[in-house]
């Protein structure tokens, strides 16, 4: 049910005719237990959908009654289900005596609001009640304007009035404005009931104007405050995304009446949305244990497992959602893109399917059903699927969804891929081939308005899809060497919240870093290397480049382009690889273990910034400082400074190895916002054509020297040492450069790991629980302390001779279609092989 409107308690559908008592006893539940009306909103935030349609009112009762402390709630006894069970009479067999009789008997028990000392007033009352109910709402309408005719004043009749119109639907302004109007008679003529005052709010929140129905509530919290009105006013906080005091509310409503389940899920979201993870888990447990067929919470505790990494736990979540209603759609997309970023690719189409068999025109799923088809080579099916998504065109005056955004890229590059499914990879270029408008605009995830472009064509049906290859197909060296991929690839896995194993990433990189390795030996045996059509000595973007074109075929939705090959306007004006930390109450925990070492970098650079243009107030700062212990505390020290009271930014710098003495622009912090909860603390790394010459000029200076150094490493085996730190530093300038559109990271590390396997050495260990190896190049303070901090974790052993029997990847997987197979090949058997790394 959407908030502001009631179904009719006699089943879902709407039926003409006369209404039993228990139609009043429905509404009287429904009329002020308004929370219920609002759907825990999706941890997708896409759309608030119906909160369950009739059987909503079942629950009410059941949950509220205890809480229920007005007259006008105490309507729910009756031996009749508000289903619709055969103890019902049907409400078409009644006649006009019986249903005055009921009224009557209503009329003397005075359970309707505001009920009068006239019997007779009561009962033509208790009558237009009970056509409300029955969803008769102009007829109810007459009723109570014939009244007020005779009795102006006569409080009841306007109420009901009021509820009736706005029973008849929000979507007429004029019910909506009628409704208000009687409702804000009733609050003059009797301004100490807290349902009133409720009951508008129930009008105000879905027409948008929810800072007046949080003023109502409110108000109604004053006069008389309850766990359900605590509740309803915590859902608009909720809705508003101040998850902080939201969270304040629903705790007060549980510490009034702990069994409210649904309350309990709020309270997990509010966490959830705050990237409290932990607890947002343990408030659904909660909830599940006040309410053990809780579907919502269950897919709720499945998303907050998959935010934090666990696989295992988040699917046995989904599926337990999913055992008690197979039909649930939410769960089957969520379940399904999780499977999608886990890699499992076939299992994650499954849910995608059924979710679109229930729901034909869910954008989600439909845009990740052509997203799997074309990650897996099935590109017939996903441009079909893509294709349904474009004609969803928005309705005048509606948002497009990012689905509906994005589309068209993947459309485009759908056909690319497929055009060179079978072209040998070392023929074309992604970055050159593609227009330079289209990279941009797809880069800046911007709608797809782009002039005078010119589409890609249409598949070829001479070009067939990619089709399934077994892995007993393989010969038993490649399939040692797919086995050796899945093992190095997971070494690169970040054991922090927010990122999910994906076991299809994992064997892309892993067969990146192989194919790394083999290619510097060569370059370091004098060897040409044939790239982009060219045969010509390896450089240091080729390197990269091999783990690119990886990271780009692993997951086709995410657009891997170098940014120095973007339209020269586009460079000029900078291109901003931007992170939120906080916004407003929202934490990226990804980032969480950076705070403290970046507050600390702040607040250093505040103490030089005052030092220098405010030398009077430095001690003042200086002892301010010394309290601040979080981000949001460096908000009143703003104020000491006007040109930085509404926020300021603070530059990171990057010294150079090739000029001593010479510093580079890193990434920029700001921190805006007047209060808490009106916080915005980002990172940013701006991609200007001058700084990116200077960090080439950097990185070509140490591959240079990698190189000569390399080619001597038989000969001297002392160098391996100053190979490692050569690698180390390389990359060190890379990740402070943030050249990619993305996957920067891990394509980075892929190639510190292939290197260093040229080089003799191999990285054996794994990258320590909340470190994330981009944030640990860009906060540290040169390329030798990065060296130092990622050498204390990789356990660089000597490489294990048996990596030399293995066959060449490139030769190995020499087109899309090969490295499309190779990832599609189930990976379960290596488990049981012995892996050659020791």
């Amino acid at each position: 049910m959407r908030p502001g409107k009631m179904a009719p308690a006699g089943g879902c559908g709407s039926v003409r005719g006369l209404w039993v008592p228990l139609a009043v006893l429905a509404l009287a539940r429904a009329a002020l237990a308004l929370t219920e009306q609002y759907p825990a909103l999706s941890l997708l935030k896409q759309r608030q959908g119906p909160a369950g349609g009739c059987a909503s009112a079942g629950e009410w009762a059941e949950q509220y009654s205890a809480e229920s402390d007005s007259s006008f709630l105490h309507f729910h006894e009756s031996d009749c289900d508000i289903g619709g069970s055969s103890s019902c009479e049907s409400v078409l067999s009644l006649n006009t005596e019986k249903i005055l009789s009921q009224a009557k008997l209503l009329a003397e028990q005075k359970r309707f609001p505001f009920a009068t000392d006239n019997d007779n007033t009561n009962e033509e009352l208790a009558i237009a009640y009970v056509l409300i109910g029955n969803s008769l709402y102009d007829e109810a309408i007459r009723h109570f304007s014939t009244m007020l005719q005779e009795e102006p004043e006569l409080v009841s009749a306007i109420y009901g009035r009021g509820i009736a119109y706005g029973k008849k639907g929000l979507h007429d302004m004029k019910n909506a404005e009628l409704a208000l109007f009687e409702l804000s008679r009733v609050i003059s003529l009797e301004p100490d009931h807290p349902e009133v005052f409720e009951q508008r709010a129930e009008i105000l929140s879905p027409l948008g104007r929810i800072s007046e129905a949080l003023s109502d509530l409110t108000k109604a919290i004053q006069l008389q405050p309850s766990a359900r009105l605590y509740r309803h006013r915590g859902t608009l906080y909720f809705i508003s995304e101040d998850y902080a005091t939201a969270h304040e509310d629903f705790q007060r409503s549980l510490e009034l009446n702990k069994n409210q389940p649904i309350a309990m899920l709020y309270k997990g979201l509010t966490f959830f949305h705050r990237g409290l993870l932990k607890e947002a888990i343990e408030s659904f447990k909660e909830a599940l244990k006040q309410k053990a067929d809780f579907i919502d919470a269950y897919k709720s505790l499945g998303q907050a497992y998959r935010e934090l990494g666990n696989f295992d736990a988040a699917t046995e979540s989904f599926q337990k959602a999913l055992l008690l209603n197979q039909n649930h759609v939410q769960t089957l997309q969520l379940k399904g893109m999780m499977l999608y970023h886990h890699g499992s690719l076939d299992e994650a189409l499954k849910n995608f399917k059924r979710c679109l068999q229930l729901e034909p025109y869910n954008e989600v799923c439909q845009y990740m059903k052509g997203l799997s088809h074309v990650a897996m080579g099935q590109f017939y099916e996903g441009i079909k699927a893509q294709t349904k998504v474009m004609l969803n065109d928005p309705l005048p005056g509606q948002k497009a969804t990012p689905e509906y955004l994005k589309v068209k890229y993947l459309r485009e590059y759908s056909r690319y891929l497929h055009a060179h499914l079978d072209t040998p990879l070392t023929e074309y270029n992604v970055d050159i081939d593609l227009p330079g408008n289209f990279k941009d605009h797809w880069a800046k995830n911007l709608p797809f308005l782009i002039e005078n472009y010119e589409e890609q064509p249409g598949l070829q049906p001479h070009i067939k899809d990619v089709l399934f290859q077994n892995f007993e197909s393989y010969k038993p060296d490649v399939q040692e060497l797919i086995c050796v991929a899945d093992h190095l690839g997971s070494m690169m896995q970040y054991e922090t919240p927010g990122f999910l194993p994906n076991k299809r990433i994992h064997r892309a990189m892993g067969l990146a870093t192989l194919e790394v390795m083999q290619a510097v030996q060569r370059t370091w045996a004098n060897s040409k290397v044939r790239m982009n059509g060219k045969t010509r000595l390896m450089q240091w973007r080729d390197m990269f480049d091999i783990a690119v074109k990886w990271r780009r075929i692993a997951d086709p939705d995410q657009p891997v382009l170098w940014l120095d090959q973007m339209p020269a306007r586009s460079l000029s004006r900078g291109f901003n690889n931007h992170i939120n930390l906080i916004r407003g109450q929202v934490i990226n925990m990804r980032y969480l273990e950076y705070f403290e070492k970046i507050l600390h970098f702040i607040k250093d650079r505040i103490l030089v910034y005052h030092g220098a243009n405010n030398p009077k107030g430095l001690l003042e700062v200086r002892e301010a400082l010394e309290k601040v212990h979080k981000v949001e505390d460096l908000l009143p020290i703003m104020k000491f400074n006007s040109k930085t009271r509404d926020g300021f930014t603070v530059n990171t710098k990057v010294p150079s190895l090739k000029d001593q003495g010479k510093e580079y622009d890193g990434f920029t912090i700001t921190i805006t916002g007047d209060k808490v909860g009106n916080i915005l603390f980002s990172v940013e790394t701006q991609t200007t054509e001058e700084r990116t010459q200077l960090y080439h000029a950097e990185i070509d200076a140490l591959y240079k020297d990698l190189t000569a150094k390399g080619k001597i490493l038989s000969a001297e085996l002392g160098e391996v040492d100053a190979v490692c730190n050569l690698i180390l530093s390389l990359v060190y300038y890379f990740y402070n450069l943030m050249p990619l559109s993305r996957g920067s990271s891990v394509i980075a590390y892929s190639v510190i790991m292939g290197a260093l396997m040229a080089s003799g050495k191999e990285v054996s260990g794994k990258i320590p629980k909340g470190k994330l190896v981009d944030f640990e190049a860009m906060t540290a303070p040169g390329s030798e302390a990065f060296s130092k901090i990622a050498r204390s974790w990789m356990n660089l052993k000597s490489i294990s001779p048996s990596y030399k029997s293995l066959p060449s990847v490139s030769e190995s997987f020499p087109t899309l279609r090969t490295m499309i197979e190779v990832l599609n090949t189930d990976s379960s058997h290596c488990l049981k092989k012995t892996i050659v790394v020791v």
